[in-house]
């Protein structure tokens, strides 16, 4: 089975007056550092006025209360589809509806789950344990011990933060178990070592967490032992950026691998086999990574060169190389320019991989032998993103689920040990009209001649003559791509309205591979921004929309990237919505988990990416009498990732220049904004609320 690795993923003012201070990042003439005091009572009371400005503008506009009726009739339809967790022999799904806002946790066998009318059993209900113990916990997934997957550790957040509660759960009890593991609140990880052994890393006190907040320290935890008596088994450093971790990979025939994990940076770092008599530490490159193992051969991702193994592929080497230290590793998958690795999964003796060819989803199927591996291509639908819903140990079915633009999403089955088509078992039906709508893929000239793919959905009988409201996103960032997939809440609030949306596949992203990813690191981080102003151009050359229709939203790094085309290109659009962002790139690593982002945007302690961080930082570059569009910017108290404060800082400084803005700060939900359905649909609605203002007037 796949293991996952706890990470953080992602899938993110002034200029000082003199070098010292900008590389420190202190900046002693930043008048609004107060309200970096996430919880303090005096940035509350602003973000209790500056709310009180903004949800009147929005909620008393006729068409909020019909988008909150919609977005939440989406969000808590009976008939989406209950995507499955492959656990024990059973079908585990998380679930949230009318009646479950926050959630419950349940399971059915494999026969009831292929019905239409699954019959389901609740194992916890989130809303019910909330309120008996007064908390408001958010479900943050749950890992099994292999191979029998009853023992769980159950993962809790207070109001959506990254920090987390452990419980253990036992699935065939359906309960908590009474004096079992219960690790408290912290940013953590923990992976099973045997059913009365963890290895666990989290905040063990003064001086175990890095500077941007994640642990570094794993410690063998017995059952039964205080926290206090755990056994240090692996330390990293102060300075590691991202926080050190173990991972446990098993496959069918009973092999099995524990790894440490030492992210010094956010994109890798050292990987250590561990055993009961010590670690050692595995020759290989930083940023490959062991994602799963089949039959023996232990299989790794790689985003650099490794040996023979190219840039973005995926390899794999004997468990027993791995166990010695010295790895020979096989070329499993390697990617043409065009492509790139979505996703890797295994089964009991088969390796699934879906991959990326042009932004078109493919997946294919690796059977392992004693002359390597033979390929099965799977034939799936063109034109639609597929994604890796399902697989375990125990067999061969494996759940992908197939979707696009303006196709509801289908979960599909294959049996990896015979691929052939896969067949379709549940259907999302559709949740906005679609009629008369069409998808298209262009490309557009960056700043550097690059030509950068993006999708336009609109309709099929759209004037060329620039007048049609459109609305514009991107990522760019953490070799995270953004693929096709349907969205019914956009679907039903803005295309049934007669607007447009514009998917950007941008460079920093992961579309293609590393290297497109690569292209837009540090330094070389503008032509992220040319690529996505690019796009904007050629959407004006074809008439498909205009600058005084045109508008622009992003969240975490794609917040950041609002930030920048509105203070570098404010003439491009009409709206920008700002999302849960980074805004202070001067600042941004003594922010929440800023420094374990250094990787990716760069420091200031670097003279030269001081510079270019100054250059870009949407907080420093807000000038006074420039038209900007009125953005609307929003975030929420409980972001412990990225943090609220640079969506505050950005919009006191809007202030103070006398500039027009919204800012609106929810009080749950973290980094993602997730803390109920009542929370996504509100949400929705405000955004959808301000681009129908801007775009649409009032008229619709």
């Amino acid at each position: 089975m796949r293991a996952m690795l706890m990470t953080a993923v992602a899938i993110m003012g002034l200029v000082a007056t003199d070098s010292a201070n900008a590389q420190s990042g202190t900046m002693t003439n930043d008048p609004y550092i107060w309200l970096e005091d996430k919880d303090g009572a005096k940035p509350l009371a602003w973000v209790e006025a500056e709310n009180a400005r903004t949800l009147p503008r929005l909620q008393n506009d006729p068409r909020y209360k019909g988008f909150y009726a919609d977005a939440l009739a989406i969000a808590s339809s009976k008939d989406r589809i209950p995507m499955p967790e492959q656990t024990g022999g059973r079908i585990l799904n998380f679930w949230r509806d009318a009646e479950h806002p926050r959630g419950i946790w349940r399971w059915t066998t494999p026969a009831s789950y292929a019905t239409a009318t699954p019959q389901w059993t609740t194992l916890i209900d989130m809303d019910a344990l909330g309120k008996a113990e007064g908390k408001e916990w958010v479900w943050k997934g749950s890992t099994c011990l292999q191979p029998d997957e009853r023992l769980c550790l159950v993962a809790l957040s207070e109001g959506g933060e990254d920090a987390i509660s452990y419980r253990e759960f036992d699935l065939a009890a359906g309960q908590f178990v009474k004096g079992g593991f219960d690790l408290p609140k912290s940013k953590q990880g923990a992976t099973w070592v045997d059913k009365d052994t963890l290895l666990v890393s989290r905040d063990w006190g003064a001086g175990t967490l890095t500077a941007s907040s994640y642990p570094f320290v794993v410690k063998l935890l017995k059952r039964g032992q205080p926290l206090a008596s755990a056994t240090e088994v692996f330390r990293g450093e102060p300075g590691d950026q991202l926080g050190t971790y173990a991972q446990t990979i098993t496959d069918a025939a009973g092999h099995r691998l524990v790894t440490i994990q030492r992210r010094t940076t956010f994109f890798g770092g050292d990987t250590l086999v561990w055993t009961p008599n010590g670690t050692r530490k595995l020759d290989m490159p930083a940023r490959a990574q062991p994602t799963g193992m089949v039959d023996g051969q232990v299989i790794f991702t790689t985003s650099e060169p490794w040996g023979d193994i190219p840039t973005g592929a995926i390899a794999s080497a004997p468990l027993s190389e791995v166990e010695r230290g010295v790895l020979n590793p096989r070329v499993v998958f390697a990617p043409t320019p065009r492509q790139a690795v979505n996703g890797v999964t295994t089964t009991k003796s088969r390796l699934i991989v879906t991959y990326l060819d042009n932004v078109r989803g493919r997946a294919a199927v690796y059977a392992p032998g004693a002359s390597g591996w033979t390929r099965t291509e799977v034939p799936v639908p063109d034109n639609m993103a597929i994604n890796l819903a399902s697989a375990d140990d125990r067999g061969d079915l494996a759940y992908l689920s197939v979707t696009g633009f303006l196709t509801p999403t289908q979960l599909v089955t294959i049996d990896a040990a015979r691929p052939a088509a896969p067949k379709t078992v549940k259907t999302l039906p559709a949740q906005f009209d679609a009629t008369g709508l069409v998808v298209e893929q262009f490309e557009a000239p960056s700043s550097d001649g690059t030509e950068i793919p993006y999708f336009v959905v609109h309709r099929k009988d759209v004037p060329l003559a620039g007048t049609t409201p459109t609305l514009m996103t991107a990522y760019g960032g953490f070799e995270l791509p953004r693929l096709p997939s349907y969205a019914g809440v956009t679907g039903k609030l803005w295309l049934e309205r007669g607007g447009s949306f514009v998917l950007a596949n941008i460079r920093g992203g992961g579309e293609f591979g590393p290297a497109w990813h690569d292209a837009g690191r540090k330094t070389k981080r503008q032509v992220i921004y040319d690529d996505f102003a690019g796009i904007a151009k050629d959407l004006f050359k074809r008439r498909l929309t205009s600058a005084e229709k045109l508008g622009i939203y992003g969240g975490s790094n794609g917040g950041l990237l609002m930030g920048v085309e509105m203070t570098q290109r404010p003439e491009l659009w009409k709206a920008v919505t700002i999302q849960v962002p980074l805004l202070d790139m001067v600042r941004y690593e003594q922010i929440a988990a800023g420094a374990s982002w250094v990787d990716e945007y760069g420091s200031v302690k670097n003279p030269d990416e001081a510079a270019f961080l100054e250059k870009i930082s949407p907080y420093a570059q807000l000038r006074k009498g420039v038209k900007y569009p009125e953005p609307y910017i929003w975030t929420t108290t409980k972001d412990d990732r990225v943090g609220p404060q640079h969506a505050r800082k950005f919009a006191a400084r809007m202030k103070e220049y006398g500039l027009p803005y919204l800012f609106y700060e929810d009080t749950a939900g973290g980094h993602s904004g997730d803390a109920d359905i009542e929370q996504g649909a509100r949400l929705a609605a405000l955004q959808t609320t301000y681009f129908a203002q801007a775009l649409m007037g009032s008229g619709k």
